[in-house]
This record gives structure tokens, sequence and C-alpha cells, in this order.
């Protein structure tokens, strides 16, 4: 009977907002842009891995991966796209939102308004139909099983449907800077493929450190960077605990914390989604609200919003 009322809230809200755009064009070209930006670093992830077999990866290799994947991750996905575009957990000046916007484009995961608008979807019809990647629920009904972590991890990239970033993400497209960078995406996403290549061509001054750079830098840690925004759909929704009532099936996994930049404390950030601190334990590591803390330690950022104890203590779960 819920499901039933949920759908029928759903097909109601559709025809007043239209929630999500379709149509043979915008599905062929969003099958293209899937396609690519997936097989091309999943590719280059198993050359990395005949790589490591040969003993042909050095310390500038790993350097460059895991820098790479902290900027674009830790600093442009959960700090920049999420924290800040998504909830506005905190304020900062141009030059840093700018910065921020552009290392969340070069994770991989969409440019910065298409992102937004699937994520704030996501907050407003969580694990019920009408949200773009649950676990639990799909555009028709529910989901569960493999099935539905397939759906949220992969499979709802190949709906044919793209989330109206006019419903869920007007500010960002009347925002001059968050537009023209979301119109550069492309360029931004090929520089951070070349940059790690060049990096290390030059340092080793070989061809061979130039190809190296551009495989671990830029396309395996490609394919990194968008699998941590995959998991987080599929797996904290799924796997963890749940210690707050968030109206949803959002989780809390320790397990994922560090390589998410604390965006797997997902039960903590759907019962309170305005904070900036995810880890709301002391032993709850949270690298986003760290470089958050640390750049409102010396003036970049101000106004940030954290969960107090009487927040937590009235969503407790009992």
């Amino acid at each position: 009977m819920q499901l039933e009322s949920t759908t029928n809230l759903l097909k109601d809200l559709k025809k007043k907002k239209k929630i999500t755009i379709a149509n043979d064009q915008l599905a062929a070209l969003q099958l293209k842009r899937v396609l690519a930006f997936n097989l091309i670093p999943l590719i280059a992830f198993i050359v990395g891995i005949i790589y490591l077999w040969l003993g042909w990866v050095n310390t500038i290799d790993i350097v460059l991966l895991v820098t790479m994947y902290f900027l674009t991750v830790v600093m442009g996905i959960t700090v920049g796209y999420h924290r800040l575009l998504s909830h506005k957990a905190f304020q900062t000046n141009t030059t840093i939102r700018a910065m921020f916007a552009i290392l969340g484009s070069i994770a991989g995961q969409g440019p910065p308004i298409y992102w937004v608008a699937n994520h704030r979807r996501h907050h407003e019809f969580c694990d019920k139909p009408g949200d773009p990647h649950s676990p639990h629920a799909n555009a028709t009904g529910e989901l569960r099983g493999f099935a539905g972590l397939w759906h949220a991890h992969f499979g709802w990239l190949f709906d044919g449907e793209i989330t109206n970033s006019l419903v869920f993400a007007k500010d960002l497209i009347r925002d001059p800077l968050i537009n023209y960078i979301n119109r550069w995406y492309i360029v931004w996403l090929i520089l951070s493929l070349i940059i790690p290549g060049i990096i290390e061509g030059v340092l080793t001054r070989t061809w061979t450190g130039l190809i190296s750079g551009f495989l671990w830098g830029g396309l395996i840690r490609l394919f990194f960077s968008i699998q941590s925004g995959y998991i987080i759909n599929s797996m904290t929704h799924s796997f963890g605990t749940h210690p707050f009532d968030s109206g949803d099936c959002s989780t809390n996994n320790i397990w994922l914390s560090i390589p998410t930049g604390g965006d797997a404390w997902h039960n903590n950030h759907h019962a309170f989604p305005k904070s900036a601190k995810f880890g709301l334990k002391w032993w709850q590591i949270d690298l986003g609200y760290w470089a958050i803390l640390s750049l409102e330690l010396v003036g970049l950022v101000w106004n940030v919003k954290v969960t107090t104890p009487e927040m937590m203590e009235a969503k407790k779960v009992a």
C-alpha cells in the first residue's frame, strides 16, 4: 500500500515537474558516454594489473595515483560536489568554489550540474520509486538482491532518462561560474588525464614515464574515482549500520570510509544532509570534513554547518 501510494505521488509529481528528460537522441548520447567513461578506464585497470605483474610500477606512479585520487574524490566529489554544491554545508570564495567544481569534474562522475541534480533527486525520493540509483527501487517499483545492487551500482546509467536539472539544480544553472565549468567538463577531464603523464614524463625524462603517468595518474585513477561514486550508491544503501532514523535504507560503512573521503558515513549524512561533518563519532574518519576544517582554520571557508548533540539524540534509533 505504501509503495503504491509513493508511486502515485511520483506520477503526480512527474506531471507537474517532469523530473526526468528522455528522448532517443539523449539516450543514445548517454549510452556512448557511459560506455566510453567506463570501458576505457576498465581496460586501463586491467593493463595496470599486467604492469604490476611485470614489475613495471614505480614510486612516481603510485604517488600520482594517490594524489590525483585524493584531489578528485575527497576534494572534488565529497567536499565540492557533495557538501558544497549539493547541500551548501559551508561557504567559500569564488576561487575555491571554482577549484572544487573543476576537481569534481575530473573525477569523471559527470558535470557538476548533472551530478548535483541526480544527488538532490536521490535525497528527495531516497530508496523509493523516483530515486535514480537505489538498490531498493527503480523508476517503476521495488528492487532487491543482486538486481538491486546492479541497478544502484551501474545499471541505472542505462535507464535512458536524465534527471531534469531545471527541477533539481536550477540554482546552479543560474550560476555563471558553475555553468561555465559545466560546459567545459570534457576539457577538464581530458586535461586530468594528460597532466599526470606530462609530470612523470618530465620527472623521468622518458617517453615511458609519460605513458606510465597517463596510465596511473590518469586512466587508472579515473577507474577508481568513478567506482567510488558507484559504491556509495550500492553498498551504503545495503550493508552497514543504521544508527539514525533517516527515513530510508542508508547505512554507515566503516570499511569504505577512507576511500570515499567520509561519504560512507552515509546514514549520518542522510539523517543530517545539511551538515558538513559526516563522521559524527571521534573514531569515524572523515577526510572531507578534515579538509573543510583545515580550510576554515585559514579563513578560506566559513559558515560551516555541523550536527549538534541534540540533533543526533533526537534522531537516534532506539
